[in-house]
């Protein structure tokens, strides 16, 4: 079973390398007892991710950007994001996307891509429940 999630926060540090986001249970009865959990990503991403959330444009595409004008001209739609796998300390998420034909295909993502690519247009993310189980136990 899937769970749905939001992004809580990002954290960005500049002077190391990697930095946070923290995604939380979005459907909780209770805020206080929202399961949560931090995805350690790079800086570009984390970069990324934030100016989409605040609809920052800038000059030329990055690669989010990029895919997302792809899909856009391909007729398709991002659907949701699935963080479906954890191992080794790293997540892997899956991108749903609808073709213009209405196929509905899954493609290999890195959660911090994935994001970064649904964050501004608020694309349901969503975390399979044994990932977060394992994820609220991993050490940061």
């Amino acid at each position: 079973m899937n769970v749905r999630m939001e992004l809580s926060r990002i954290l960005i540090r500049e002077v190391v390398d990697t930095q946070i986001i923290e995604l939380r249970e979005a459907d909780a009865e209770d805020e206080s007892e929202a399961r949560r959990f931090p995805i350690v990503i790079g800086l570009p991403e984390a970069q990324a991710i934030e100016r989409r959330l605040k609809g920052i444009e800038i000059k030329r595409p990055q690669t989010h950007d990029l895919l997302a004008s792809v899909i856009e001209h391909l007729g398709a739609e991002l659907e949701s994001i699935c963080i479906n796998d954890l191992s080794e300390h790293t997540f892997y998420a899956l991108l749903s996307v609808r073709t213009a034909d209405g196929e509905l295909i899954e493609i290999d993502s890195r959660p911090s891509d994935a994001i970064a690519l649904g964050i501004a247009g608020s694309v349901p993310i969503y975390v399979a429940e044994h990932v977060l189980d394992s994820a609220m136990q991993e050490p940061l």
